[in-house]
């Protein structure tokens, strides 16, 4: 092999490396905001779980988080939670995903 097909082979595992950290947090980012809604609505257990996944599997219907926002929109508007709370809370959940999942790694 060469030093080209090296530093190649390098960069596709870096990449593919990121993806799936990048595709991990993002999980872990669903789960945990979708159990702070389900606890907003006042859900625990199974039902908090459930109500998890679906915010979760609502994520990937459109790339970007519209999809998830206008989920927890439609979901907590009757609480009182914003647009602007929902997408401060996705940050904030954004940084302890990553902060979970880095210290898993």
């Amino acid at each position: 092999m060469t030093t080209f097909d090296d530093r190649q082979k390098a960069f596709e595992t870096k990449f593919a490396h990121d993806e799936e950290m990048r595709f991990r947090i993002l999980a872990r980012r669903g789960k945990l905001i979708g159990l702070w809604a389900a606890e907003k609505l006042g859900k625990d257990g199974q039902a908090a779980d459930d109500y998890a996944k679906s915010v979760l599997l609502s994520d990937l219907e459109i790339p970007g988080d519209d999809d998830i926002i206008a989920k927890l929109h439609g979901d907590l508007a009757g609480l009182g939670v914003g647009v602007n709370d929902i997408k401060a809370m996705l940050a904030e959940k954004l940084a302890q995903a990553e902060a979970q999942i880095s210290g898993a790694a």
